[in-house]
């Protein structure tokens, strides 16, 4: 167990520091393509991100374990784990880190034009999720169809966000790095090459940090005894959505409000629709109910946000506690 221990928590200082270098050659792309803080945060950092808990449904699907029904199992929980996650425990944390700084009644000012843009496309994507959980395999040219609208959906919010972006830098939305480039300075000159080589440091160190910490966390639940759906619906998430909770908890912490919630609510589009495409081909897809709980919350979590920027509400550090009422709700649930 010791043993175990000692791999998450190296894992996680690896995720900070990939995190931390990931962010700041995002930023100087961003800002070097003169793109939108909603492109960089809801496309750049949200896919970069988004790679681990792609990796694990996947594999688990492809090259998991001789049981076939687990591996199933796994995948079903980390593609619908990871949006559950970013929609309640994820946002609750931008509270919780800023609580101190802005206090409850705080503002918080993402630009929303972009955000509606995210919620809108997830919430329809994962409502039709939802639905499919519905048809039976006896219909496989329905699954089919669903996935298809999925893939779809995805490409064209990319379309869309990128079609927006000019007009936001214009109106003062443009991405603008915070800080220099690490590998400047260590003597090297800011251009794109160098630039582009930081992303990628910084992406594998996400990847590789994030795949150590679900190795430990997969073995602390087996030492534990949890179930592997419950595993990869609650416990798996925590590892492969570090990448976006530290990337988005330092943004906020530098009062960046877009890049913080365009990199989850970004991630929740992706995985809100590719994923789940996926899942309705090659798993089972069956309504269990913690699995239509999950949706259930996840959608919940998604809509609460977009209630608010419907009634024009300004955000308060406080909403994002629902989220987090969301999120032990679920807890409560597949727990009792």
């Amino acid at each position: 167990m010791t043993l175990t221990l000692a791999t998450l928590l190296a894992s996680l200082v690896v995720i900070i520091i990939a995190a931390e270098v990931f962010t700041n050659a995002l930023e100087h792309i961003g800002e070097r393509l003169q793109v939108s803080e909603g492109v960089t945060g809801s496309l750049f950092a949200a896919v970069g991100t988004a790679m681990p808990e792609t990796i694990v449904p996947l594999l688990a699907i492809f090259a998991g374990t001789d049981d076939q029904g687990i591996n199933e199992e796994i995948g079903v929980g980390a593609i619908l784990g990871a949006p559950l996650m970013l929609s309640t425990l994820t946002l609750f944390l931008l509270a919780v880190v800023t609580i101190k700084q802005r206090r409850a009644t705080g503002a918080l000012t993402p630009e929303k034009s972009g955000l509606k843009r995210d919620l809108d496309f997830f919430l329809f994507a994962f409502a039709l999720a939802g639905l499919a959980l519905l048809v039976p395999h006896s219909q496989p040219l329905v699954r089919a169809c669903i996935s298809a609208v999925l893939v779809l959906a995805y490409f064209l919010y990319v379309l869309l966000t990128l079609r927006a972006s000019a007009a936001l830098v214009q109106d003062g939305h443009g991405t603008s790095a915070f800080n220099r480039l690490f590998l400047q300075r260590m003597g090297l000159p800011n251009n794109l090459f160098t630039t582009g080589l930081q992303l990628l440091i910084g992406l594998a160190l996400l990847i590789a940090g994030a795949e150590g910490f679900i190795h430990g966390v997969e073995t602390a639940s087996h030492l534990m005894g949890v179930s592997a759906l419950l595993l990869s619906l609650l416990i798996v998430p925590v590892a492969t959505e570090l990448p976006e909770k530290v990337n988005s908890i330092l943004w906020i912490r530098q009062s960046r409000d877009t890049l913080a919630f365009g990199n989850i609510t970004g991630a929740m589009v992706f995985q809100g629709t590719l994923l789940p495409a996926i899942g309705i081909m090659l798993t089972p897809w069956e309504p269990r109910p913690e699995v239509a709980f999950g949706i259930l919350v996840t959608f919940l979590g998604a809509l609460w946000l977009r209630a608010l920027i419907y009634s024009n509400i300004p955000f308060k550090v406080w909403h994002l506690g629902v989220n987090g009422l969301l999120y032990l709700a679920y807890l409560g649930h597949v727990m009792l």
